[in-house]
């Protein structure tokens, strides 16, 4: 049988999956796991109101791990063909039969094996044609065009629509799979004024089309914070509170992530390393990681091993109360997968209980930072420089935009530093957070 990837259907994908682990045993491996992946979608953006992309996605990814013993080979294919199944069980075989012995390489306990798999309502396609897409694409980027006339220029508004399912099986007996759907609109326009020109961007994304803030809204704020930008300003060097936008305070959580997630762990790379049950948040936050949320981003029944998720506190009262692990890095670790094979899900912070002007008013002095550029993270040490712009704050309230600085620190000491954070949550995210209010860092200016 030829499969499409219009054929594919849950009932199909776990056929696919049992098909493709009777080839691994037929062909002597000791242990199998393949996961399958398939997507359709529609994406269109918008220039200037003229359509300039309109791309129709279709298609499907099948990844195959065989087991010779310790050995471990793996092999993938778009081609759902019987063949090629057989090809790629084959080619997968082979690598393994050459690969070198890993005595951490295997699938994980059965017992850790998700029993059933919830429906977490997930699966929302929305029948959006082409021409409604471009309709809703220009309407997004007239009303950021429409802001203010220093807006002259636009990269576009662009909306985005995409359902698919997620297989996963082993020999262990386990198989399972989900439908899923995420819609996203996105603007970005340009304003100038006196040889100055600065950009605005704004977006959502949901798993149901209903859940998505209306398109005027997502290009209004997108050309109000490109206007706000003009005249933006370099400051002085100067050591300040520092207040991360929502939007960017993800960022930080996400050096969280890395630093606690198994990979870093067992390679010692990580600047928590041997942090587990110590304090390295303040002593009043929470950070909660819950897997069943429904039509979350982040929310998922089991994980890239086939392991069941589960809700548990990552950070609670300031400590490190788990890692980040899937099977293969808790085995090098002599510890237990936490169901995070292939990273989290979702990460709710707690908050301060305060809004965006509260925070303001706290740090009554200091750098709103509304934009992050570069990549100037030690993960060993560490050690924290980015490139920033955003909005100097005096007395409280914003006074002008601010551009071409850098903000320094270390990981370890900001986030102990971290004095409030906000109600203002970021819902575009697996990482659920407010802005993010820091007590000191260092802004490097002109």
């Amino acid at each position: 049988m030829t499969d499409t990837v219009a054929d594919v259907t849950p009932e199909r994908a776990l056929q696919i999956i049992a098909q493709v682990l009777d080839a691994a045993q037929t062909c002597g491996a000791s242990a199998a796991e393949a996961s399958l992946s398939q997507r359709a979608g529609l994406s269109v953006t918008v220039r200037m109101a003229d359509l300039e992309t309109l791309q129709h996605q279709r298609d499907a990814s099948l990844g195959v791990t065989v087991y010779d013993g310790q050995r471990k080979g793996s092999a993938s294919t778009s081609d759902l063909s019987a063949a090629a199944l057989r090809r790629t069980v084959d080619a997968a075989r082979a690598i393994a039969c050459h690969a070198g012995e890993d005595e951490y390489a295997g699938l994980v306990d059965p017992a850790l094996l998700a029993r059933d798999v919830p429906d977490l309502d997930l699966h929302h396609p929305w029948d959006l044609t082409p021409e409604s897409a471009i309709e809703l694409a220009k309407s997004c980027e007239a009303a950021a065009r429409a802001v203010d006339p220093r807006i002259l220029n636009s990269e576009g508004a662009t909306v985005k629509t995409g359902a698919g399912i997620h297989a996963y099986g082993n020999s262990n007996g386990f198989t399972g799979a989900w439908r899923s759907s995420a819609h996203r609109v996105s603007c970005t326009v340009i304003a100038s004024e006196d040889g100055c020109m600065q950009q605005g961007y704004d977006h959502t994304v949901a798993r149901e089309a209903r859940a998505l803030r209306p398109v005027e809204e997502i290009g209004r704020h997108a050309g109000e914070r490109a206007v706000q930008r003009l005249g933006a300003r370099k400051i002085a060097t100067v050591t300040v509170p520092v207040l991360f936008e929502s939007r960017v305070a993800t960022s930080l959580f996400g050096h969280l992530v890395s630093a606690i997630s198994g990979s870093s762990l067992y390679r010692r790379t990580s600047f928590l390393l041997n942090h587990l049950g110590k304090r390295v948040l303040p002593n009043w936050m929470l950070i909660r990681e819950d897997p069943y949320l429904p039509r979350a981003l982040g929310s998922r029944p089991f994980d890239d091993d086939g392991v069941a998720t589960r809700a548990r506190d990552i950070v609670k009262d300031g400590v490190l109360s788990s890692y980040v692990l899937g099977g293969y890095s808790a085995r090098k670790l002599g510890m237990t997968t936490t169901g995070n094979a292939g990273g989290i899900t979702n990460w709710t912070v707690s908050n301060s209980n305060e809004d965006l002007p509260a925070l303001l008013t706290r740090m009554q002095r200091g750098l709103l930072v509304t934009e992050l550029m570069g990549f100037g993270v030690n993960g060993v040490t560490g050690d924290y420089s980015r490139g920033a712009s955003g909005f100097w704050v005096e007395n409280g309230e914003i006074r002008f935009p601010v551009e071409e600085v850098t903000i320094a620190g270390n990981l370890k000491d900001m986030f102990q530093s971290i004095i409030a954070i906000g109600v203002d949550i970021e819902t575009n995210s697996s990482i659920c957070t407010g802005s993010l209010l820091i007590e000191r860092m260092t802004v490097a200016g002109k």
